[in-house]
Order: structure tokens, then sequence, then C-alpha cells
């Protein structure tokens, strides 16, 4: 064999500029930015809920002379929350770290991966908290034909006519509630058929290039905010390999990418409004910090390593469930 050879002239190394990690865009999480966040001080504690009918109601009559005005109050009810606190850390290897290339920043990398831990747990629960059946007052169910009673047609079929569905539901919304929906939370199979829908291209052919994007879609739908279910999660086993391990997993999208919550929910918390849901957090624990996640780095001798640690605390819940819309099903 003739010398030298390619082997012979290079090595391979690791690249010092590239790398390849599968981390998902902060846009991908929705959990943070649909219902509004309240502050408090204490982990567990009760607030306060009004009775819907009262205010609904009007007890005004015409007055006599030299009689009293009709006298009139409203119900008072309590419900509770309780912020738990959730946890994980990394620990970075004191010889790891010094046998690193210096392309590795440890830390880094280490407080990345432990804050899409949180974010990823976040989404998942509160699509377990709200973005499901048997959460909201009102629901409604896609059918592939002939609807009856409390269902539609599927979104992905030609015939059907989603913005007059989403129109008369917001009817008995404002019926049942006397507020319209203001937030819409659609999975990514409904988003695509929806941009490919027949009546919503007519509808938008001469604005724009007549590209259907979420923006013209909540336009359509009356609403102020639009967001996708984009984040995905995988299941499986971790393996020692890691084309092993990424080959026996799973990857689906977080939340039923075929449903759609219609909700209301004003833009801050505050007294006497009504929300579909508020996430509880503890500020008393975590302090002041804007998304809600501590990171913290400190020593661990007894093990040689250092620890980057994440921690948040929440309870989210569906305070007002007759402020939530429920479509199953929405397409195929």
């Amino acid at each position: 064999m003739p010398s030298p050879t390619q082997a012979d002239l290079h090595v391979n190394v690791p690249l010092t500029n590239v790398s390849i990690a599968y981390m998902q865009s902060a846009d991908s999480f929705i959990a943070d930015k649909i219902f509004p966040k309240v502050k408090v001080k204490k982990q567990s504690d009760l607030y306060w809920k009004y009775s819907k009918s009262d205010w609904r109601r009007t007890d005004v009559k015409r007055r006599a002379p030299s009689t009293e005005s009709p006298g009139v109050g409203w119900n008072m009810d309590t419900d509770q929350y309780f912020c738990h606190v959730y946890a994980v850390h990394k620990d970075i290897d004191d010889q790891i770290r010094a046998n690193s290339d210096s392309n590795f920043n440890l830390d880094r990398d280490a407080t990345e991966f432990v804050t899409n831990q949180h974010l990823l747990k976040r989404d998942i629960d509160w699509t377990n908290s709200y973005f499901k059946t048997g959460v909201s007052a009102t629901q409604t169910t896609g059918v592939a034909a002939t609807p009856t009673g409390a269902q539609f047609l599927r979104w992905d079929n030609a015939g059907s006519d989603p913005l007059q569905d989403v129109a008369g539901w917001f009817i008995d919304f404002r019926q049942l509630t006397g507020f319209a929906p203001n937030i819409c939370v659609m999975g990514a199979y409904v988003m695509k058929s929806l941009k490919n829908h027949p009546d919503i291209i007519d509808r938008i052919k001469y604005t724009q290039r007549g590209v259907v994007t979420e923006d013209l879609i909540a336009t359509l739908f009356d609403i102020d905010e639009l967001f996708v279910t984009y984040a995905t999660q995988a299941v499986g086993p971790q393996m020692a390999d890691a084309r092993d391990q990424d080959a026996a997993a799973t990857f689906s999208f977080i939340g039923d990418p075929k449903g759609v919550l219609f909700a209301y929910a004003p833009s801050s918390p505050s007294l006497m409004t009504p929300s579909a849901g508020y996430t509880f957090t503890w500020s008393g624990y975590l302090g002041g910090n804007s998304q809600g996640i501590k990171v913290k780095k400190f020593r661990e001798e007894r093990i040689a390593s250092d620890r980057i640690e994440a921690e948040q605390t929440y309870d989210m819940k569906a305070v007002c469930t007759d402020m939530g819309l429920w479509c199953g099903t929405a397409v195929t």
C-alpha cells in the first residue's frame, strides 16, 4: 500500500464549531403564554369564587315614595390551590470537565438541558390540565358525516364550514358567560387542515399573497391570540448508545394534535374577573424569576462534581370551566 495513507495524514476529531442537539425552540412551548400567572406568597391558600347567576340578573324595581330600595347581594364560595415544587439536576464531574475539549461549554449545556426539561414538563402538565375532554363545560366533537347535537363536521372535510361553526359556538358562549373567547389553542393537524381549507383560502385569496397564516386564522375566528401545540416529546428507554436509543423512541406532539380549545382569559389576573384558567406560582419560594424557573449551580464535593439544578413551582387550575370550549377530533 502506498504511503502515506489518508489515515496517516488526518485523524478524525470532533469539530470545534459544529455539534448537533435537538433542543426545541422556545416558541414551541406555550404553557406560560395562555393563562395569567398568579404570584402567591404561600404554597397553598384559598381564593374567592363569585356566583355567576347573581351577576346575570337584576332586582332593580320602581321605587314608590317613602319606601326602601330592594336589597341585593351575591353568593360566594372558595377554592384552593397548592403549588407543588418540581426539580431536576445535571451533575458535571470534575474528571469530565478536566478532560473535555474547548468546544464544550458544560455549564451552559447543562443549564439549557435542565431548563428544557422543565419547559417540557410544564407543557405536558398544561395539556393534561386544560387541553383535553372533560375539563371545559362546553364540549363538541367532530364527526365524519351528518353531525347531530353537540357535533360538527370535521374540518378536513371539504364540505365543512369552520368559520360558521366557530361563529355559532361564540354566540352560545356569550349567552352562557357574558364573554367571548379571546384565546384559541389548537393541535398541529388542525392548523394544517385550516391552512388548506377551501373556504378559508377563498376568504383571503385577495389579501397579501393569498397565504393562510396563523394570524389570519385568528382574525377570521375573531380572537386575540392563537397558539399551536407544536412541542413534542419522546417516549422510550434511555440506552448507552444514542443511535439505538433514538431508533427505539417514539415521538409525538404534546397534547391532542386534533383538538381545539377556545377560552376566555384576561391579560392579567385581577379581582372579580373570570378566567378559564390560572397558573398559581409560589413567588415566596422562587422570588421574582420571570419564567418561573430558577437555575442554580453549587458544589457536590462528595461526588467531586458541580451540580446545575433547576426548580419551578406551580398549580394549574381550571378556575372557571364555563370559560372554556373544547372541540375534540376537529380533524380525522
